[in-house]
């Protein structure tokens, strides 16, 4: 798969976020994109992922076949997106089961993660840190080859960091790309890096909805 952002432009509650962003990704690489709050990281994946409309240019995706490159990808947002009444093993086996190209089993994600003894708890007792492993072990139960994280450490503690570190780069090993959002420094291989500079100009037009840039 290949990755290719051109002239991306982005607005919010008619406000210009960002404009020009260009960039390429080969099988393989990875983007780290920083920025200040508000800069519009988050709003990058969104638009990335097809849930939030472009204010202009475009993002193509090449070597997919006939899929489209919502379905060519994972996304792991600020918020888990986890059933608080399922057990985590329960939330994962829902995922495979609607996302399809199933790869590694519900416990089987688990146990990368480090959670395999919690695979039975509802996700309600787990801790915020278990919780985000939860949401990110989503990635391993399908296959996709662009994996978007907005914040991947946030609620990690310095051992759970290091093993997401060794799942991204075996992903990006097996020929996969990363786009993550992030203020904080990530450990893979041969990783390029963007920094969204916030528009200074208003642009008049309607709110849009969707996540918080």
């Amino acid at each position: 798969m290949r990755l290719i952002v051109e002239e991306l432009a982005c607005r919010r509650s008619g406000r210009r976020v960002f404009a020009g962003l260009s960039f390429a990704l080969e099988a393989g690489e990875a983007l780290v994109v920083t920025g200040r709050n508000g800069a519009g990281k988050s709003s990058l994946l969104a638009i990335l992922a097809g849930r939030l409309r472009p204010d202009g240019g475009a993002v193509r995706a090449e070597g997919v076949g006939e899929r489209t490159l919502a379905e060519s990808l994972h996304l792991v947002g600020h918020r888990d997106g986890l059933k608080a009444a399922m057990t985590a093993r329960e939330n994962l086996d829902f995922a495979r089961s609607l996302l399809g190209d199933r790869a590694l089993s519900a416990l089987d994600a688990l146990e990368q993660v480090g959670l395999g003894h919690a695979a039975a708890l509802p996700v309600a007792y787990l801790s915020a840190g278990q919780r985000r492993r939860v949401a990110l072990a989503r990635l391993l139960v399908a296959h996709r080859p662009l994996w978007l994280l907005d914040e991947p450490t946030s609620a990690l503690d310095a051992a759970s960091q290091a093993t997401l570190a060794v799942l991204m780069n075996e992903h990006l090993g097996r020929g996969g790309l990363i786009v993550a959002a992030t203020h904080a420094p990530l450990d893979l291989r041969g990783v390029k890096e963007i920094r969204i500079e916030r528009a200074a100009a208003p642009v008049a037009d309607d709110a849009l909805d969707g996540w918080d840039a």
